[in-house]
């Protein structure tokens, strides 16, 4: 594998990229007009304008990025995530195109792109899931059927998609139709399939998923489990490795499901196995995904592994160089998603320009970044700027460090997740560990987070204060 083409953008291609020139691998850019002056372009060997700046008319364009990699004399095309990372048919077209695909084979994104197909697929492992239907639903009133059979309150979910678009929580029977009706109208629009499923609503759950890594010779491993509890309209903020919460027994049940999901699928590759935990510590399985996941650094930091190389090698056909039983986990690691969006007005996108951008330093403080001082925020992509991460030998020392690393972050022009991120790090509930993916709801409000900021306002005027004096009464000491 001589070169690769990374079809994507901003930190994942930079990321991938910086992998590649370690192991002595070219690299090629794929670019939209918006992205003409971003820094992966400028970090790959070679670039490429896709199209215009809609992903629809650039890093969509599966046919003309199969083109550009066959006129370029490709090896590999390495999807990152998001875009075509889980299009079993782009997958298929590079097979077929004699181009490497760094991921799995379409089959597996296939079966576990399908909610529904996975549930399927898993069902013979004995593996728990939620209770719910066996099959995608349409029809309203059969489904208002089953919704009472499960109880309530349960939760509608697309059969096609995540990122919790085509998801609704019914708590009770008479909100259902309305709830259904609005469900099965995003999952259209989102995905194209407006087919959706039900299943028993978790009222306290936590969000832990198990990194797995698969060969073509048969070999698999779990490098551990990420906690993602801390999300807002059911998309992650801050994760961390590993998980508070469980015990070595627990760790263990999980990390080998997790490796049963893998083998379900005949899965290649790195994949992420989801689960729910509830209050009582029993796990559910919810879906695997299909791909690097974009908090892959804190397994990577917990387990001193690179995971875009064991992608790149798996797909060059070599066998895995770890071991479930050489793999530990070392220390503790967190990470911020710093998107371009205001925590004051219900997270929503904040475009401008990046009149100030400096990112913090320092040892075990990791920024996977994709942007740079005087550039504008595309309106057309994931508002998501860089990714912050931390690491410490244990968990306090990272979450410090991670205080420490949002206050040397500096950000002018446009507002972003990362005061959120403080809130979050110093609140009682998440250092204590006792926490749940409702945190957003029941601790945060822009109010709670102004008051932070107030506080923190009046506390440095203090200080500045004290030392105006200090140095006030230091010039009028009498010269010796």
């Amino acid at each position: 594998m001589k070169k690769i083409l990374i079809a994507n953008r901003g930190e994942i291609a930079i990321r991938v990229m910086r992998t590649a020139k370690k192991m002595g691998i070219k690299t090629v850019a794929i670019f939209s007009t918006a992205d003409r002056n971003a820094p992966h372009v400028r970090f790959a060997d070679e670039a490429v304008l896709i199209g215009e700046a809609p992903s629809s008319k650039s890093y969509l364009l599966g046919d003309k990025i199969i083109e550009v990699a066959k006129k370029l004399d490709v090896d590999a095309i390495h999807p990152g995530y998001g875009f075509l990372s889980e299009n079993a048919n782009f997958a298929e077209d590079c097979e077929n195109n004699n181009i490497i695909f760094i991921g799995p084979k379409s089959k597996a994104i296939r079966i576990m792109g399908s909610k529904l197909a996975a549930k399927e697929a898993v069902k013979a492992y004995n593996i728990p899931m939620v209770p719910g239907t066996e099959e995608a639903i349409t029809d309203i009133a059969e489904a208002k059927k089953t919704a009472k059979q499960i109880g309530f309150p349960i939760l509608i979910k697309a059969s096609a998609g995540g990122g919790g678009k085509g998801m609704r929580v019914v708590e009770k029977e008479a909100e259902f139709e309305s709830q259904m009706n609005r469900a099965i109208s995003e999952a259209t629009s989102a995905f194209g399939d407006g087919s959706v499923f039900i299943e028993k609503y978790i009222s306290s759950p936590r969000h832990i998923e198990i990194q797995v890594m698969a060969d073509t010779h048969g070999n698999v491993v779990h490098l551990f489990d990420r906690e993602c509890s801390i999300q807002r309209r059911h998309q992650k903020v801050i994760e961390e490795a590993p998980s508070t919460i469980l015990t070595p027994k627990l760790r263990k049940m999980m990390g080998e499901a997790a490796i049963k999901v893998a083998k379900s699928c005949d899965y290649i590759g790195a994949g992420t196995v989801e689960f729910l935990l509830d209050d009582a510590h029993n796990f559910y399985f919810l879906e695997m995904n299909t791909r690097l996941q974009v908090e892959h650094p804190v397994s990577e930091l917990i387990t001193g592994t690179d995971l875009v190389e064991l992608q790149i090698r798996v797909a060059r056909g070599e066998k895995l160089s770890i071991t479930q039983e050489n793999l530990k986990i070392n220390g503790h690691a967190l990470e911020l998603r710093v998107y371009a969006e205001d925590p004051l007005n219900d997270f929503l996108p904040s475009v401008g320009n990046l009149e100030v951008y400096k990112i913090p330093e320092g040892k075990n403080i990791r920024v996977d970044n994709g942007f740079e001082e005087g550039m504008d925020i595309p309106i057309y992509y994931d508002p998501m700027l860089s990714k912050l991460i931390t690491y410490g030998k244990t968990r306090e020392e990272a979450i410090e460090l991670m205080i420490t690393a949002i206050q040397n972050y500096q950000i002018e022009g446009i507002q972003t997740t990362l005061p959120f991120g403080s809130f979050v790090c110093e609140h009682d509930a998440f250092r204590s560990g006792n926490f749940d993916t409702h945190f957003v709801k029941k601790y945060y409000s822009p109010e709670a987070l102004k008051g932070k900021q107030q506080e923190e306002a009046k506390i440095a005027a203090v200080i500045a204060v004290q030392q105006y004096i200090k140095d006030q009464e230091l010039l009028r000491l009498p010269l010796k």
